[in-house]
């Protein structure tokens, strides 16, 4: 029974994990439609400075927004892993349960072998969960860095900005984007 309700509490647990996940991600979607809001509105102001701010506050925001994205699906993966190791586990103790009835009927050592062999087994999967919980904890840690933004993930962030601009951007706007784009790699 307490093992049921520890079970169910990890599940509910993951559950909610992701949900939280979600919700931060569309937090981030919203976040971004306002930096191209800005982006556009500086643009038409004819205000430089602020149309860099708003473009760096989108290519951060977009980042992480992938990061989330990797992050949920890691942790949905991990989970959906965790679960059939589980299934394994509860195979295993099933086989050793089955292992030690045979043993009993049969009175063979050979059964007893069998059943030893299971529970080392099943020791070896609950190892392996805890190490797989530890390198969730550390993958999220990780993917919570900042880290540069790929080529492709600002060209995406400077296309949605000209999009929402209505066009090409002035000359000075653009010698400044230009610096910008070789400060940022």
């Amino acid at each position: 029974m307490a093992s049921q309700k520890k079970e169910l509490e990890k599940k509910r647990l993951v559950k909610e994990t992701i949900s939280s996940m979600t919700k931060q991600i569309e937090k981030l979607e919203e976040q971004k439609e306002i930096y191209i809001e800005k982006g556009k509105e500086a643009k038409e102001k004819g205000l430089p400075n602020q149309y860099n701010l708003a473009l760096s506050g989108l290519k951060m925001t977009i980042k992480q927004i992938h990061r989330m994205e990797e992050l949920k699906l890691n942790f949905e993966i991990t989970s959906q892993m965790r679960d059939m190791s589980q299934m394994t586990v509860n195979f295993l103790k099933g086989m050793g349960t089955l292992s030690r009835d045979m043993s009993k009927l049969t009175n063979e050592k050979t059964f007893l072998k069998v059943q030893g062999e299971f529970t080392d087994a099943m020791k070896g999967v609950e190892k392996q969960m805890d190490d797989m919980d530890e390198f969730m904890a550390q993958t999220q840690t990780t993917f919570s860095k900042n880290s540069e933004m790929t080529p492709e993930e600002n060209a995406k962030a400077e296309a949605m900005m000209k999009d929402a601009s209505g066009g090409e951007l002035d000359d000075e706007i653009e010698k400044e984007f230009e610096e910008l784009k070789k400060l940022m790699g």
